[in-house]
Order: C-alpha cells, then sequence, then structure tokens
C-alpha cells in the first residue's frame, strides 16, 4: 500500500496534489510520503511480534536524512556501507546502538570512525578485515562488535547485479571459514563476537531461497554453541521484494515472517533485518514533465527526467509505473518513454501503454522511493534532482536542487592556466 492516488482528478500524495509540488519545486524532482514510509516500517516490524527485532533501514536505498529520521523516530535502526553512511544515519537521529555496518571494502578510517561512534555491529566480511579491525580497536582502547558475514552459496534477487548470495559474489565468507574466523575473533579481547550475517540479494520475490540461506545459518549458530562459543544474534539481511505495478505481489513481511518464525522455532537468538528497498520504494515516485513528443511510427515522449535522475532502467533494465498527473479518460496507446541525455541508454521504457500526453504534462514515475535519488548524478552537467517530503497537507524540499553554478564552485583552473 501506498499513499498516491488520484482525488478529484488530480495525483496526491497523502492531502497534497504532486501539479502542486511541480509548480513549487519543479521538475524533475523527487517526493516522498512520510505515513507510507511510517507504514511500511510498522508492517514489517509487527510482523515479528512477540519477538523483539531490531529493524535497521538500509540507508543505501534512501540516504536522505528526512527519510532516515523519518524512520528512526519509528524506532528503526540503520544498516550502513560507508562512513558517510553512518554519519547520516547519526544526524538523522539513528541510535549508534540501532546502526550495522556492512560492506566489503570498509578502510581503516571508516571502520576507525564505527568503533568510536560505537555502532552496533561491524559485518566482517575477510580475514584480513578481521585482523584489521582487530588492530584498530586494540589502538583505540575499544572492543569492537563484529558479526561475521556468510556467503551461503545461495543466490537470489530481481537481477544478477543485484544477487550477493553465490559463491563467486564478491561479499563474505564460506560457512567453513565463518566458523573459523568466528572462533578466531571470540578469543581476541579487542574482538566482541556477538553474531553472525547473511544478505543474498535484492528484490526476491521467492521465500526459498531466503529459507535456505537461513537454515544455513542456524545450523552455523548451533554448531558454534556447541563447541562451546557463545553467540547472541543474527543478522538476516534484507532484499524482500515489492510490486513494481508490472508483476504479481511478492511475499508480504507477514509470510516473510512466518517462514523466519519456521526456521527458528525454538532457537533463542536475536534477529536483526536490513530491509530497504520494502520500506522505501513505494513511499517515493519521480516527477517529470513532457518537453516533447518525437514523431515516430511509435511515438517517442522525451521528459525532462533522465537516466541521470532515475538510472535503474539504464543499468536494470527496472520497470517503474508511470502515471499522468492528471487522471486520463482518452484510451492508451503505444509509446517510447526517454529522457534529454546524449545516450540511447537513456530510455525509461519500450512500448509502453499510456494516455496520451503533450509537452508539459506531468507524469510520476511510481516506486521511485529506492534507489533513485540516493543513485542520482549530475551527468551532462545536469542540475543534482531535489527531494520532498509530505506529511499530510504539506510539504517541504528536504534536498534543494543542486543547480549547475553551485557544482562549477568546486572546480578551478589550473594555476598555469590562469595567466
Amino acid at each position: 500500500m501506498n499513499h498516491f492516488e488520484y482525488r478529484g482528478g488530480a495525483l496526491c500524495c497523502e492531502g497534497v496534489k504532486l501539479a502542486d509540488i511541480a509548480e513549487a519545486v519543479g521538475t524533475p524532482a523527487y517526493v516522498y510520503s512520510t505515513a507510507t514510509l511510517e507504514r511500511h516500517y510498522q508492517v514489517f516490524r509487527d510482523a515479528f511480534l512477540p519477538r523483539n527485532v531490531l529493524v535497521a533501514f538500509a540507508v543505501k536505498a534512501n540516504a536522505n536524512i528526512a527519510v532516515i529520521a523519518t524512520l528512526a523516530r519509528q524506532g528503526a535502526g540503520a544498516d550502513t556501507v560507508s562512513r558517510g553512511e553512518i554519519e547520516r544515519a547519526l544526524m538523522a537521529g539513528v541510535p549508534a546502538e540501532k546502526i550495522i555496518f556492512s560492506g566489503v571494502g570498509k578502510t581503516a578510517d571508516e571502520l576507525a570512525f564505527a568503533v568510536q561512534a560505537g555502532v552496533h555491529e561491524i559485518n566482517v566480511e575477510s580475514r584480513a578485515e578481521l585482523e584489521l579491525l582487530s588492530e584498530i580497536a586494540r589502538g583505540v582502547g575499544k572492543q569492537a562488535p563484529i558479526a561475521i558475514r556468510v556467503n551461503p552459496d545461495v543466490g537470489a534477487g530481481g537481477h544478477d547485479k543485484i544477487s550477493t548470495g553465490k559463491s563467486d559474489a564478491k561479499f563474505g565468507v564460506s560457512p567453513e571459514q565463518a566458523l573459523a574466523l568466528y572462533a578466531r575473533a571470540a578469543d581476541d579481547p579487542h574482538l566482541h563476537a556477538q553474531g553472525l550475517a547473511v544478505h543474498i540479494g535484492s528484490q526476491i520475490r521467492d521465500l526459498a531461497p531466503l529459507e535456505a540461506a537461513f537454515r544455513v545459518m542456524r545450523s552455523l549458530a548451533e554448531k558454534l554453541r556447541s563447541n562451546g562459543i557463545a553467540i547472541e544474534r543474527l543478522d538476516l539481511g534484507g532484499g524482500l521484494g515489492v510490486p513494481y505495478f508490472n508483476e504479481p505481489d511478492p511475499p508480504s513481511p507477514a509470510e516473510y515472517a512466518a517462514m523466519v518464525s519456521r526456521v527458528f522455532d525454538g532457537f533463542d537468538i536475536g534477529l536483526s533485518f536490513e530491509p530497504g528497498r520494502m520500506i522505501a520504494a513505494n513511499a517515493g515516485v519521480l516527477l517529470s514533465r513532457v518537453v516533447r513528443l518525437q514523431e515516430r511510427p511509435r511515438p517517442i515522449v522525451v521528459l525532462d527526467a533522465a537516466m541521470n535522475d532515475l538510472i535503474r532502467p539504464a543499468i536494470y533494465d527496472a520497470y517503474h509505473g508511470i502515471m499522468p498527473l492528471k487522471q486520463a479518460t482518452a484510451s492508451e496507446q503505444a509509446v517510447d518513454v526517454v529522457g534529454p541525455i546524449c545516450e540511447t541508454g537513456d530510455t525509461f521504457t519500450r512500448n509502453r501503454m499510456l494516455p496520451p500526453l503533450e509537452a508539459g504534462d506531468l507524469v510520476a514515475f511510481m516506486t521511485a522511493g529506492a534507489y533513485g535519488a540516493v543513485m542520482a548524478s549530475t551527468y551532462n552537467a545536469r542540475a543534482l534532482v531535489p527531494e520532498v517530503l509530505v506529511s499530510g497537507d504539506k510539504f517541504e524540499v528536504v534536498r534543494r536542487r543542486w543547480d549547475v553554478a553551485e557544482q562549477l564552485r568546486l572546480e578551478s583552473l589550473p594555476a598555469w592556466m590562469e595567466s
């Protein structure tokens, strides 16, 4: 469920007409619904009741501090993959003790920052990282809380580029290596070995691979305990898919939680989850305006939004529903929808059935709240897209448009060109 719907013929976000936002802020622009963010978090969290779990929002899905703060006020933690994301989470009000730090390429500086900040857990992905973290923790006089990330050789996800759990992926270590590394960490006075972590992919629409991965995790935890090694929790990652309007609905949070309960029935251990897309995707849209129509046997609709604003279709062939901001009554026709960037890859969709569109019309790309603005760029020297948050009948810009003049202020000519 989301809070984008037609009211009186106008597409609205909660109590605000999206056309009013476009008029005030310009296009392209991202718009997020507070009510949808809150509801999605609550539905996911409550699916696990009465078990108390840590739900750490995957900041990589949407790193806007207003979005993170909205979720933090509901009790969410944060799953982060860089120092910058940790800083964003802290700035948004996420307590350090609810922050998970993941990622295969953490630098010494990032690890030191995470240890000093007192994050909840650092998910270690190699022996080299474990040794480095031990050295850093010793140097700052703190004990670093760690989990070992397991690669269970179970692949899943909506695209090869977002499948992370197969043995040839760059993430984590094998189950056998995980047991050895965990035992090593448990004997290190500078490390607090508290758990194991797993994450096998994104946009997963089948619970079977998730269940297979989770059974591997339970087996490993049981082996550690049988060897007299304490383990407090398992981080089961994220990845649950969301509906993108062109496919049947994926499993619900309730179905997902029921599977988790089945796998861990009778096993007393803390659980953490890292949902991102599931919370944010349907909470956001990208507004765009039609620039013109190119005359072809199948018309080409040229928008002012481009692949630098929403890159998912270009790199994943991702589908996004497209809805006119004025509710249409005319018959739909097949069109291609493209952006203005000088690449054929700047194509959002081909042969899509849409109501007739004309220059100046406004449209919304649906399900754009995850991996949208956070992946935007200034390619072709375009302004960086702004973000807007709606709450009830109010809206506010929470990241302003970063125009070309501001970008140019970061650059300069070398001294030998200034004479």
